[in-house]
């Protein structure tokens, strides 16, 4: 399926890109690749397959959340540019 110029045209608008002609027939050409290269997966033959969120098995892999001790407030701020008591001290963002 080749595309058309006003299609490229418009997919580049979308992602907010500004196209030299060269870049145009180059992105053109690709473009079109790509959805050739995706228009044979409808080709596979997919009757009788269940639809799946995973094509794997999964399983949670992050550790139990468990308490555990804690940097003191020293600790956590002892590489701050600036500190402000117990706290970050930043500058003001809003007038």
């Amino acid at each position: 399926m080749a595309l058309t110029g006003d299609q490229v045209r418009w997919v580049a608008h979308l992602a907010r890109l500004e196209l030299t002609e060269e870049e145009f027939q180059l992105f053109t050409g690709q473009l079109t690749r790509i959805v050739d290269f995706i228009d044979q997966l409808q080709e596979v033959k997919t009757e009788g397959v269940e639809p799946l969120a995973h094509a794997l098995p999964i399983h949670n892999v992050f550790r139990p959340d468990e308490p555990a001790p804690s940097l003191s407030v020293d600790e956590a701020l002892a590489n701050a540019p600036a500190r402000k008591g117990d706290f970050y001290s930043v500058p003001a963002v809003l007038d």
